[in-house]
């Protein structure tokens, strides 16, 4: 019995797919973006947000701040320090990807420079040739 022929189609498509160096390297980009994610939410709670407490008057956990509209059962509120937790988090992560891209995108421009010319033959070098070819064409 011939075993290729019990599998779908699709997947002999999906394997080309996954195997193509653009879907490789996106998926190694999603696991380092994801490590980077949990180094840059740490620097900023353990780092940032105590030097954003001192400036506050000790409120260091910014998520914690919120809003009550009415203390009634039922009442809303608008809990605004998740929402500047979250902006602070996304400013921060795009600032260390910018810089982070900047470094890569310098690192890139120096090997693409074009290597050092040779130094200029000096010119005795080049009356010799001369010499050589010119006594070559009496022979």
């Amino acid at each position: 019995m011939d075993m290729t022929k019990l599998k779908p189609a699709w997947i002999e498509e999906f394997k080309a797919f996954a195997l193509k160096g653009n879907v490789m390297d996106m998926a190694v980009g999603v696991i380092i973006g994801g490590a980077f994610g949990k180094i840059v939410s740490s620097l900023v709670s353990d780092i940032i947000m105590p030097l954003v407490s001192v400036l506050t008057g000790g409120t260091q956990n910014l998520a914690a701040l919120s809003w009550k509209l009415s203390e009634a059962e039922g009442a809303a509120e608008i809990k605004y320090g998740v929402f500047c937790q979250t902006v602070l988090d996304f400013l921060i992560i795009s600032l260390s990807i910018f810089f982070a891209i900047r470094i890569l995108c310098s690192f890139r421009a120096k090997a693409k420079e074009e290597p050092e010319q040779p130094a200029p033959t000096p010119e005795d070098t080049l009356l010799l040739r001369e010499i050589r070819d010119a006594l070559k064409k009496g022979e």
